[in-house]
């Protein structure tokens, strides 16, 4: 219950408030009681023989608490469980010294008390017998050394893993299979050794047994051959090898019927079938028998519990202060292993800014952190900033003895390009073009690429493999359904695979056609009540709208620039991005013109100009207002008057904007003419309000009540569907 209790805590309390008078006390107060339970929880947690997580955790909470004396005792009588009895005494010095140098006070009572009962080790310190359910926490290299298997003592602390390590524990517990999930890199390896470690004990009496498959070739017998060496299992004369009764297999089911042991099978993805066949029948054969499995994709048995390992979690864009980035598991870890490659590198004012952005860019991967670190000595932080453009080259050096697959950011994403069929590979590369990721609808139509050469993909179900291979994330945004992305390094790395194909400007194209349409669709219904979730729509692929626009003026491709640049001129000016709209049109509009424009590229560009020239005046560009109106209205002329009038009122509107009020009557007076000849009933309730609102600065009220109810009136028959609506875009579709 404490353990709950305590993982409601989100962060300092009122923290927005902190220096605030009214909310000190109440700061005190809640963050005494935080303290408190802290306090309660750890002396529970010495009951139960916790000591060898607590020695480590309390050490750092004593850092920001130096003088609470409940923590002092906890933390000492935990160094002596843990056989650390001259650290104790240090300790224990420490705090008296402290105590005297800064309040001028002895250590109270019980303090001294468990201070001579260490000296003497008095048996009463002695730790209880742990209970087997209560240990989820990697024990000590004592405990590991007293129990059966062949865990390795690993060279360095896991790092912003203890939840995690805590909720498998307890899952294995409760399930036999646990398949631990997740992209190359992300601490699979680590993660369930911590696990196995802290379950090492009376749960599994005879043992816990790492079985490493990395360097098997695919066969069928490479999977039970390999436990079978690690369990010292000799074969049986005549053994003829085969998967039969007298196989490794068989020969392994009978050897551990009556066992009770954890078996980690660590990188099954390359042998997934042979090792999900030797799992189920070892589960049939053996109750007491656990399996705890890591695999960049499940291993699709009944009864498994897929556990995805999630990236270390990254500081918030922006964030900068050193005390707040420590809070980030990916800051921590860089830290700890750059500290250890440059030993006077430290996390400060001038490094914090560097180390975010490299967190957030290397997506928080524990294995790409720890070989950024290594570079810290040469290049410094911010070198390493600089040049993760170029980050398969700057990270192609990793540290000696590790697996040839973690050796570098190239070999950790090449061991599971290489698992991959043709048309897996098709569709993952092709996932690179996208910016922040996609939907399926876009995904679909990105990737098929029916002229690339491989037929029809069937991209859903490719898809879904690739998730299940931990290549590609799946982000549920609810109602807005799901949203698939690549990391940034995978991004990287598949990008440069589709350049190896060829593939780059047809599958670009395709993602600038896809994203066009999509805002050509979304834009009417940014006129009427469907408003709300096309702004959710744009806003989500905002980074993709952009990368399509950016490509098509990289393409010197004018009109495709421009339909899309005038297809989210009213998202733009909606949403507030002003800047971003008016660089997009002169980009647009700066691309050469084919020799005799077509009338629809005439009125694109018209349209465009109004655009520039209104966005101009509202960012305050008055030099150039009136020469920009009118030439924009120029271009319309002997062009679309339904573009025309939309143009004369949005120019009206905008200079109404900056006080340009003078000749906004007679233009929109005239545009509200063409609106209601033409039926665009959105255009005639636009032209009400703008009406309304000159006539508020000429102080005529009456006018202005009467065209605000005109206004009104118009856009409620417009929101329940009634009548004509053709929106500023030239479209006859009636928005709902």
């Amino acid at each position: 219950m404490l353990a709950d209790a305590l993982a409601l805590w989100r962060g300092p309390a009122y923290a927005d408030f902190a220096d605030e008078p009214f909310a000190r006390a109440e700061i005190a107060r809640l963050e005494e009681l935080r303290l408190t339970a802290l306090e309660d929880h750890a002396e529970h947690r010495l009951a139960l023989g916790d000591h060898a997580a607590l020695a480590g955790e309390l050490a750092d909470l004593l850092t920001v608490h130096p003088l609470r004396e409940r923590l002092r005792a906890a933390h000492l009588l935990a160094l002596y469980r843990t056989g650390r009895q001259s650290e104790a005494l240090d300790a224990y010095e420490a705090h008296r010294a402290r105590l005297a140098d800064e309040l001028g006070l002895d250590p109270g009572t019980e303090l001294t008390a468990l201070h001579q009962a260490i000296l003497r080790q008095d048996p009463s310190l002695n730790a209880p017998p742990r209970r087997a359910e209560a240990v989820t926490r990697p024990g000590t290299r004592a405990a590991r050394a007293a129990v059966r298997g062949n865990l390795r003592e690993p060279a360095s602390g896991l790092i912003g893993r203890d939840e995690a390590v805590a909720e498998i524990g307890d899952r294995l517990a409760e399930e036999r299979l646990v398949t631990l999930t997740g992209p190359g890199g992300v601490g699979k390896t680590r993660l369930a050794l911590a696990t196995a470690a802290g379950l090492a004990g009376d749960a599994f009496p005879d043992g816990v047994w790492l079985v490493e498959l990395a360097a098997f070739e695919r066969s069928a017998t490479a999977v039970p051959e390999a436990v079978a060496h690690v369990l010292d299992l000799r074969d049986d004369p005549g053994d003829d090898g085969s998967g039969g009764p007298s196989g490794p297999a068989g020969r392994l089911a009978d050897a551990l019927a009556g066992r009770r042991l954890l078996l980690v099978l660590d990188n099954c993805e390359h042998l997934i079938d042979e090792a999900a066949d030797l799992a189920g029948r070892l589960l049939g054969a053996a109750p007491g028998l656990r399996i705890l499995a890591t695999s960049r994709e499940p291993l699709a048995l009944p009864g498994e519990v897929v556990w995805s390992v999630p990236p270390l979690d990254v500081p918030a864009p922006g964030a900068a202060d050193p005390g707040v980035l420590e809070r980030s598991s990916a800051v921590r870890l860089f830290v700890a292993r750059a500290s250890a490659a440059a030993r006077d590198f430290r996390l400060d004012a001038g490094t914090a800014e560097a180390v975010a952005v490299l967190c957030r860019r290397l997506d928080g991967i524990p294995l790409a952190l720890e070989l950024a670190a290594t570079r810290v000595r040469a290049l410094g932080a911010h070198g390493l900033v600089d040049r993760l453009d170029d980050r398969f080259r700057l990270l192609a050096t990793g540290h000696r003895g590790a697996p040839p697959r973690q050796r570098t950011l190239t070999a950790m994403i090449d061991w599971s390009w290489e698992l991959l069929s043709d048309p897996e590979r098709a569709v993952l590369r092709r996932l690179s073009v996208h910016a922040d990721g996609c939907t399926l609808d876009a995904a679909e139509a990105v990737c098929a690429d029916p002229d690339g050469g491989d037929g029809a993909l069937d991209v859903l179900d490719l898809l879904v493999r690739l998730v299940d291979r931990s290549l590609v994330v799946m982000e549920d945004r609810g109602g807005d359904g799901p949203r698939y992305r690549l990391l940034e390094s995978v991004a990287a790395y598949c990008a440069d695979r589709l350049d190896e194909a060829g593939e780059r400007a047809r599958v670009r194209a395709r993602h600038r056609d896809y994203y066009t349409g999509l805002a050509e669709r979304a834009e009417p219904y940014l006129y009427g009540p469907g408003q709300a979730r096309r702004l959710r729509l744009l806003d989500g692929e905002a980074a993709n709208l952009r990368a399509a626009l950016d490509g098509a003026v990289a393409d010197g491709d004018r009109d495709g620039a421009l339909r899309l640049a005038n297809a989210l001129t009213w998202y733009w000016y909606l949403r507030g991005r002003l800047a971003e709209a008016d660089r997009s049109l002169r980009a647009a509009l700066a691309l050469p013109a084919g020799p005799e424009p077509a009338p629809a590229a005439r009125v694109a560009r018209a349209k465009a100009a109004a655009w520039l020239a209104a966005i101009g005046v509202l960012r305050g560009d008055e030099a150039g207002w009136p020469a920009a109106r009118d030439e924009a209205l120029r271009l319309f002329a002997g062009e679309d008057e339904g573009e025309r009038a939309r143009a004369q009122w949005l120019l009206a509107w905008a200079g109404s904007e900056n006080d340009h009020v003078a000749d906004g009557g007679a233009r929109v007076a005239e545009a509200f003419a063409t609106f209601e000849r033409l039926g665009d009933r959105w255009g005639m309730a636009a032209a009400h309000v703008l009406m309304a609102k000159l006539a508020h600065a000429r102080g005529e009220t009456d006018a202005l009540e009467r065209e605000g109810r005109r206004a009104a009136r118009l856009f409620g028959r417009s929101a329940t569907g009634g009548g004509s609506s053709r929106p500023p875009n030239g479209s006859a579709r009636t928005p709902s």
